[in-house]
């Protein structure tokens, strides 16, 4: 077959652009040959858009919490329900490091738990794994001594242990499963992520200044309801009186024989942190993420005292069997501002 020759190509050019027919024609044609590829383009970008908005609205529920949308799969809602209840733990751990940190060189708690979540997120029971184990591979400890004079005028010297922060990379190195590049760049880029988010948490105690055990009531709205403005008064009271995170309590005295128990029906959620809570939350009041809401519920207001699925605010298997009764319903209608734990 014959090469055609630039001229030829020049002048066949020449002649569809000078005729309308052809023009047009030419036109269908590509639209026809190149639709297809169009549409393949729009739909991935489309694809990818969708996955990166599923991903960072994963990242956001699972740091920050909120509601999980009804139509949600269950997989995708047992997956962010899991790993916040890891994260408590994360936090719970970086606390612990960041207490035997000295001069503020602690750990960015935002930090180790997105790269927590982007090692674990979508495996099943990330709260079962070794997190204490975790958090130490992102620290190493040394032993110091200090020198203080006692009361009898003797020269002490006393030993103690300091917990030092890590490199990233170092702390890549450490842990027990191998890191890949992906990995590496998705806790990366969760971390910037929330960051630009305004999270500030460094894994630190945030605590108020005060040590008061007794309830005040006296910035309460209505003692005969319970109610969404005595809650907010409540839950920060809570944290302008220091009160400490133990599992498995209610706002209630974590006296020793409280503390005892509670080690027993949690040997891993809170007997693992016996000396911790000993020496930050022993004799003052503690409780967990839900048992604040809780505890507010079953507070007495005349006694000042938290009592236990009192006040109609019942405990979770009562409310089940009501449930298939079709009790709660106008339980809730009697009380609307209340809160309703299932």
């Amino acid at each position: 077959m014959a090469a055609i020759s630039g001229a030829a190509v020049a002048k066949i050019v020449a002649t569809v652009l000078t005729d309308k027919k052809l023009r047009k024609g030419v036109g269908w044609l590509l639209v026809a040959v190149l639709s297809p590829l169009i549409l393949f383009i729009v739909m991935l970008c489309t694809l990818l858009s969708a996955t990166s908005q599923h991903n960072t609205a994963a990242a956001d529920l699972c740091f920050y919490g909120g509601e999980i949308s009804e139509t949600a799969p269950e997989d995708y809602r047992r997956h962010i329900e899991e790993m916040q209840s890891a994260f408590a733990i994360v936090d719970s751990e970086v606390a612990r490091v960041n207490a035997m940190t000295e001069n503020g060189n602690g750990l960015d708690g935002t930090h180790v738990k997105s790269i927590f979540y982007a090692l674990y997120f979508g495996t099943d029971h990330p709260g079962s794994i070794d997190i204490q184990g975790f958090v130490d591979s992102f620290v190493r400890y040394e032993e110091r001594t200090t020198t203080y004079t006692d009361a009898e005028g003797n020269e002490v010297v006393k030993s103690y242990i300091v917990a030092i922060p890590l490199p990233t990379d170092t702390a890549y190195g450490r842990l027990p499963i191998t890191v890949t590049t992906t990995q590496r760049e998705s806790a990366t880029d969760v971390f910037e992520h929330i960051s630009g988010a305004g999270d500030s948490f460094t894994g630190d105690i945030l605590r108020g200044d005060g040590g008061e055990t007794k309830i005040d009531v006296s910035g309460f709205t209505d003692l005969s309801t319970k109610n969404s403005h005595d809650l907010v008064a409540y839950a920060q009271q809570a944290f302008e009186n220091g009160w400490g995170y133990v599992w498995g309590t209610c706002g209630w005295v974590l006296t020793p024989q409280m503390f005892a128990s509670k080690r027993s029906q949690y040997p891993d959620g809170v007997g693992k942190y016996k000396n911790f809570i000993e020496e930050n939350w022993l004799n003052g009041r503690t409780t967990d993420c839900v048992g604040l809401i809780k505890g507010y519920g079953w507070l007495d207001s005349s006694t000042l005292e938290v009592g236990y699925g009192t006040n109609g605010m019942r405990k979770r298997n009562e409310l089940s069997s009501d449930r298939h009764q079709g009790r709660c319903v106008s339980q809730l209608r009697r009380n609307r501002q209340g809160l309703l734990w299932l």
